[in-house]
């Protein structure tokens, strides 16, 4: 079994790669997070311990990439912040687990284990609607192959539509779903319609009288 370790405390990283190897593994380790990006990208590893603060990019950026380009070794994300928002915001990129420093290496070896029972996950499936496609492992959106260029707002927008067609989805539900917790108003909803409309074509988005959109193959 190959693992990757990045961990930018050489003390904590050589204590690792020490005892990791005790335990039966081959080790790579990386200082940094450009470095620990080329090495997981480059090599099939079986599963990666990933330090949250590492420089050049954080492993917070790393997971994101390496799921947006279609690599699901698991991963395992290593942080001193224990905040239920820092582990939920892992997660959310990708990551598989979290555990939070320091920890007893007898519950970093469990852990690992755990995900290696598991194995790499597949890479989540294409929503399709006719020549409207998104990757919820890229997060790009394309019609008839060409990529749509569009804001974050504008993503979650088309996303939350696709993932409910053919259902007309109500304006309350969009505000909830795109806008949640902002006080944002029910005009926000008909103005971003309106950006899509332009980026999809004028028929993409159909209104429902008395209930809000309907998203229909562009």
């Amino acid at each position: 079994m190959r693992l990757l370790v990045a961990e930018d405390e050489q003390r904590m990283a050589a204590a690792l790669e020490r005892g990791l190897t005790h335990a039966g593994f081959t080790v790579d380790v990386a200082i940094d997070g450009s470095r620990a990006l080329e090495l997981a990208t480059a090599v099939d590893y079986d599963a990666i311990v990933l330090d949250i603060m590492l420089p050049s990019l954080s492993g917070y950026e790393v997971t994101r990439q390496l799921r947006a380009r279609g690599v699901w070794t698991p991963i395992l994300l290593a942080s001193a912040k224990d905040g239920e928002y820092d582990q939920a915001d892992g997660l959310d990129l990708g990551a598989d687990d979290y555990i939070t420093k320091p920890f007893s290496f007898v519950v970093l070896l469990a852990r690992l284990r755990a995900l290696l029972r598991r194995g790499a996950r597949p890479g989540p499936p294409l929503v399709e609607i006719g020549a409207l496609t998104f990757d919820p492992a890229s997060r790009v959106f394309a019609i008839a192959g060409d990529p749509l260029d569009l804001t974050a707002r504008e993503s979650a927008m088309l996303e939350y539509l696709m993932r409910q067609h053919p259902r007309a989805v109500t304006k309350a539900e969009l505000l909830e779903h795109v806008w949640p917790g902002t006080g944002t108003d029910q005009n926000a909803v008909e103005v971003y319609a309106g950006y899509l409309r332009r980026k999809l074509g004028r028929t993409a988005l159909q209104t429902v009288r008395g209930v809000g959109y309907r998203l229909r193959s562009p």
